[in-house]
This record gives structure tokens, sequence and C-alpha cells, in this order.
């Protein structure tokens, strides 16, 4: 029996980067899998392999940022699985623009993904998950959540999607629904292959690397099962270390390499 056997897990932006590992992961620990994202044929593409894996999942057209898709969608939902267990809100974008930069409209657009769209979903899904005796929630913040993002709009989002966990997390705890969150650190992809901020942040990063996929699956995989039932209203950084002290390990490094160059000058020539 796998740790997800026989629930239902919706998860949005399951079509690619984080979303396709969490994806494949649940249903392989037994969930059955509504994958929902707005392009629909890369969500039948991705139901589609994880059914020939011996899995059991769907292809769900969803608009995050639309309650009456997020209404139609559960609707579909519950039709085919009968219930709800698990939602994951994954989808988000990214606006690449500072305060001074970002457009009002890419502004709004990155909120209403980012925010709004897991506030609908949680709203949408939660009487499901009530009637069935309650459930488990996992927002997918970002270590930008955690610090002074360079990039406005996107880090002002997660840092509300980290707050509106812990409001979700009082507001549904009587009705047996756990909401926590997970914020990764830079996780390499297809999505972001080849990007020139990879390195960088790999060597600012405690642990040398950058994360995978799989690592934060796992990671949303342990929150939504039974294995974390007593855990709700908490934010999991899985960041290699970063926000625990990436700085001050960084300035050790300095230091050290300064110490050692000073060494190396003063020893005599032999």
């Amino acid at each position: 029996m796998g740790r997800l056997q026989d629930k239902t897990t919706v998860i949005t932006g399951a079509c690619g980067g984080i979303g396709s590992f969490i994806s494949r992961r649940f249903a392989e620990e037994g969930s059955n899998v509504a994958i929902c994202d707005i392009a629909i044929d890369r969500a039948e593409a991705q139901a589609a392999r994880i059914n020939e894996m011996g899995g059991s999942a769907i292809s769900v057209d969803l608009d995050v940022a639309s309650e009456e898709s997020w209404q139609a969608a559960v609707q579909s939902i519950v039709v085919r699985f009968g219930q709800i267990n698990i939602l994951v809100n994954n989808a988000g974008i990214n606006d690449r623009g500072t305060i001074m930069s970002t457009s009002i409209k890419n502004w709004e657009r990155t909120f209403s993904v980012n925010l709004t769209g897991a506030l609908l979903g949680m709203r949408a899904v939660a009487p499901v998950m009530r009637l069935n005796g309650g459930g488990s929630i996992v927002n997918i913040c970002s270590l930008a959540s955690h610090h002074g993002e360079v990039f406005a709009a996107y880090g002002a989002s997660k840092w509300g999607l980290r707050g509106l966990t812990k409001i979700a997390a009082m507001e549904l705890v009587d009705w047996n629904i756990r909401v926590n969150s997970v914020s990764p650190a830079v996780v390499e992809t297809e999505l972001n292959a080849g990007q020139p901020y990879l390195r960088p942040m790999a060597a600012l990063t405690p642990m040398g690397r950058n994360g995978t996929g799989l690592e934060i699956a796992n990671a949303v995989l342990f929150l939504s099962s039974d294995e974390a039932s007593f855990i709700t209203g908490q934010d999991l950084a899985a960041d290699g270390g970063f926000t625990a002290g990436a700085a001050a390990k960084f300035a050790h490094k300095l230091a050290q390499n300064a110490e050692s160059g000073e060494r190396i000058n003063r020893a005599p020539l032999p």
C-alpha cells in the first residue's frame, strides 16, 4: 500500500517543472491525480504518461485565476474520483520586473495566479474535503518569501502566499484540514535548464548545489501524507540551508579564503 493509497490529489501547474515531479511521485504512492493546467494539451500528455506507468490520472482544464474555472474543475474531479483529499497549489508565474519597472498589468497578473489562484483553489476544494472528513493542502511558496526578492511582483506574491497559508490553517483546522507550504530554493528542471543564475545560486547555497524536482516532490509528499498529521500552518524551506544562514556561511568562506591568502603571502620563500 502506498502512502497516499486511494486518495485523490488536485495539483495545479502539474505539467512541467516541479509540478510534473509532484504528480508522478504522488501517483507512485497510490493517489489518483488530477493534472490541472491551463495548457490542456500538456496536461493530457502528463496524465497519459502517469497512466502508462500504472498510475491513475486525469487531465483538467483549469485557469487558477478564475473562480468559475475552479468550480467546474472540482465538479469534474469529484464526478471522476468521488472525493478530493489533497490540494497542491503549485501553479505560478514569475514577472522579472522591479518595483520601478513592473507594469500594473503584470503585477496584477502575477498576483492573480500566484496568490488569488491559491485562494480560489482552497475555497473551491475545502468544502469537498470537509465532506470527506478532512484533508491536506500544500501551497508552493518560494525562497523569495523569506527575503527581499529582486523581482517585485513575484516576491510580494510569494510572501502573501506564505501568510495566507497560516491564515488558512487556522480557518480550516475545525474542518480537519491541514494547510502547510513548501518554500523551495532554486530547483533545476527542464524549465530553467541552462539559465545563467543556476551556478551562482548553487555556490551561495550552503549545501553547494541547487535542488531537484524529486526532492521538492518528496517534501510535498510528506506534508500531504498522514505522517504529517500533527503539522499545520508551517512552511518547510527545502532550500539546502539557504534561509538558515547562507549569508553567514558565505561570509565565513570569504574570511577563510582571505586568511589563507595572508598565510601564504607571509610564508618565507623556500
